[in-house]
């Protein structure tokens, strides 16, 4: 293993200062050593694996590295709460980031998103990432609340391991908490079209006839031009056959009609 001469005697320099049998502190000087991106978890098992010796324990971070390279993720963008979008206080939404690995190999199982610092505004310590194949990419959403204090907050996110190791671009959420965030006005347009956005019932009332379609036909009589009044046709019993025994012919029987001489008085 080459290692660069001055960050060999700085090492050797912290070594000659490292008296302590302290875990805890034994794992945060492993972790300013090796870099900030080794988490705690990560650094106690270095520690216990070469029986808490500070120096074996870099020794065999940097040489299992060499080995296992790291898997790649890039940022692509924000899908939902970009960078300084208002949200009312105490509010619950859902951040969603788009990333992509852009490796040449897939991930390995069991990797997630962890929380690493800034505000974590009630979301889960981490959330679990289906492995993705050399250029995929996918939409990993976490669910949070607005603190109930107007202001600027931000939280920053990165990609480990199930070793516990991180890689790839650090990614943040930035909101700007206000009493008139616009995510109010975008969940009241949401539940309006949920309610099917017509407008109350006026005071009008429409008074509707509802027609008998059973009821018989009533209509007024029809004026002759010299003044005499026609009857109205009336309904009557469907037609009867017309037999004409002569012409061998049969068919129905118009309605008869009133005698207008009787009517008129005329012969």
């Amino acid at each position: 293993m080459e290692v660069d001469e001055d960050l060999e005697a700085g090492l050797l320099r912290q070594f000659n200062c490292m008296l302590t049998t302290d875990k805890e502190v034994l794992i945060k000087e492993l972790q300013t050593l090796v870099g900030a991106h080794l988490n705690e978890h990560t650094a106690r098992f270095y520690l216990e694996m070469n029986d808490w010796n500070l120096q074996a324990a870099v020794c065999a971070y940097f040489d299992l590295q060499s080995f296992n390279k790291l898997p790649q993720m890039t940022f692509v963008k924000d899908i939902t709460i970009g960078e300084g979008e208002s949200v009312p206080p105490s509010t619950k939404f859902i951040k969603t980031w788009r990333i992509q690995n852009t490796g040449e190999e897939g991930w390995p199982s069991g990797c997630s998103l962890v929380y690493t610092g800034g505000e974590q505004m009630g979301a889960p310590p981490c959330v679990s990432v289906s492995p993705l194949a050399a250029g995929e990419m996918t939409d990993v959403s976490v669910e949070m609340t607005s603190p109930a204090c107007t202001g600027l907050y931000s939280s920053k996110w990165r990609m480990t391991t199930a070793q516990g190791s991180f890689y790839g671009d650090t990614i943040w959420v930035i909101v700007q908490v206000d009493s008139g965030g616009t995510l109010a006005l975008m969940q009241q347009m949401v539940n309006l079209k949920e309610l099917g956005g017509s407008p109350p019932p006026t005071s009008i009332t429409h008074t509707t006839t509802t027609t008998n379609p059973f009821a018989p036909t009533h209509t007024q009589p029809h004026h002759q031009p010299n003044g005499n009044l026609i009857p109205p046709l009336l309904p009557s019993s469907p037609p009867r056959p017309l037999q004409d025994p002569s012409l061998g012919i049969q068919g129905p029987v118009p309605p008869s009609l009133p005698n207008q001489d009787e009517d008129t008085g005329m012969s």
